[in-house]
């Protein structure tokens, strides 16, 4: 049967404004309004990578992949069970989340410091002690670097392995410079600015982390529980099948999470490139405008 250009028009702005709500969330098409259309210099110019890397529908995979890994160290878990709301509210951390990411990557320089003032304010009240006794603080830089580098590793995996345009190796350690400006503006100390740095730093956190209760708890409801419509089930269970994938093989026999190679390659993988395809599809603009800085705006999450 064929479907008529139009009919597959409608069916992809349809679709893109649904996979837009729910990343952006009501805001969504004002913020992306206020970080492409006003004007001013930006942290990031046009040819960045990190423009690259964060505006691909690989970034779903990646996402998912670094909340998981994330989840490793006890005390970044602890924040984030006691905190965060992940549970009552997924959605709207999804929605901050990709709205920080969008802001401090394509918006003005004006507009990305105060994102990052509003985080850091965040993270200076968010302190706790952890079940077996251990205090955390969010804004503690050795905690923040974990953070940082088990999200710009899964980004960077992500990509490399499901977007449009994988990076080459000066692009990706070019991406991990980019990266490192941000999380310097959030309080991470010395972040890795490439490739043998990153790797280096996810070596050294190693001893710290564990699968506890909560990381657990958190990998299922990431997993097996998300808060989603029944058709939406089937496209999300791909995407995390190859956020899990993904992950060091070391961080899944911690997390107790089966990895089937030969399924992996004939199966997982040809699903997920086909997925964020038509993820990238979906949220093709009709008409890309270009931002003030001359570049064509992208339908990223913010």
């Amino acid at each position: 049967m064929n479907v008529s250009a139009p009919a597959l028009d409608r069916l992809r702005e349809q679709l893109g404004r649904s996979l837009f709500a729910r990343v952006a969330g009501p805001s969504g098409p004002q913020n992306r309004a206020r970080i492409h259309d006003t004007p001013g210099p930006r942290w990031f110019g046009p040819d960045r990578p990190i423009r690259t890397v964060h505006g691909d529908a690989s970034m779903f995979i990646g996402g998912l992949s670094a909340l998981l890994l994330q989840s490793l160290h006890p005390l970044a878990m602890a924040a984030v069970a006691a905190h965060s709301g992940y549970r009552g509210d997924p959605w709207g951390r999804l929605q901050r989340t990709s709205t920080f990411l969008a802001v401090t990557t394509y918006g003005t320089a004006d507009d990305a410091e105060q994102a990052v003032a509003r985080v850091r304010a965040v993270h200076a009240r968010v302190r706790g002690v952890t079940a077996d006794g251990q205090p955390y603080r969010a804004s503690d830089p050795h905690l923040l670097g974990w953070v940082h580098a088990a999200e710009v590793d899964s980004f960077l995996r992500a990509h490399q392995r499901y977007g449009a345009h994988p990076l080459d190796g000066a692009g990706c350690d070019a991406y991990l410079a980019d990266t490192a400006r941000v999380a310097a503006a959030l309080g991470v100390t010395d972040a890795p600015r490439d490739r043998a740095a990153l790797t280096a730093r996810m070596a050294a956190y190693r001893s710290e982390l564990r699968a506890g209760r909560e990381a657990r708890e958190a990998a299922r409801f990431i997993l097996f529980r998300p808060p989603l419509p029944l058709a939406a089930r089937g496209p999300y269970a791909v995407l995390a099948a190859n956020a899990v994938a993904m992950l060091p093989s070391w961080a899944r026999d911690l997390l107790g999470l089966p990895y089937l190679p030969l399924l992996d390659r004939a199966c997982v993988r040809p699903a997920g490139h086909a997925l964020t395809g038509g993820i990238r599809w979906a949220m093709r603009p009709p008409r890309p405008t270009p931002d003030p800085d001359g570049t064509p705006s992208v339908p990223g999450p913010g």
